[in-house]
């Protein structure tokens, strides 16, 4: 399994994912987004899941010998965990101007998203139309739920917790 790991504070929360999801004997490997980095450090998700996480299509080393294209082929499902409304907007409008668009746009995997934003980003028409559009073409949706988010308020838009996403990945035939 592949878990791309995108900039909001709920990135946190992916480290813990990944120790559940290996818990259940998934295989994991990691790809950020560079705005993911400044939420949670590389380091953390090596620990973890004991492999090297990916951060840039601009990789020397993995590049070489097209590392995006063998990940993309590698991984039996993608899941965005958070997927940020960037995220999700650039997935729904074909944009591939990072790492983990790039991959999603390069996989015959499933794709599974676990929102996570503000619940006013999250009622926003063009995020919901851009979730109707990625759910039209068969991305699975876990999430996001009610509750505190992290400025304060509350709402839906909070990425669901790590074991509710395992379970809800056994449920879709991953994990």
């Amino acid at each position: 399994m592949l878990l791309c790991v995108c900039g909001g504070i709920a990135a946190y929360k992916a480290v813990e994912l990944v120790r559940r999801l290996r818990d259940a004997g998934a295989s994991v490997r990691v790809a950020m987004t560079e705005g993911a980095q400044h939420f949670v450090g590389t380091a953390s998700f090596q620990a973890v899941s004991g492999e090297v996480v990916r951060t840039s299509l601009w990789d020397a080393a993995a590049e070489a010998a097209m590392g995006h294209l063998e990940l993309a082929r590698w991984a039996d499902r993608i899941v965005v965990a958070p997927a940020t409304a960037d995220t999700l907007a650039k997935l729904a409008h074909g944009f591939a101007d990072d790492l983990v668009t790039t991959l999603c746009l390069a996989t015959t995997a499933p794709i599974t998203v676990a929102p996570a934003m503000n619940h006013r980003m999250w009622l926003h028409p063009a995020t919901q139309a851009n979730m109707a559009t990625l759910q039209d073409r068969g991305v699975q949706v876990i999430g996001p739920d009610d509750g505190p988010l992290a400025e304060g308020e509350s709402g839906p838009g909070r990425m669901s917790e790590p074991d509710a996403i395992v379970a809800a990945l056994a449920s879709q035939g991953g994990a």
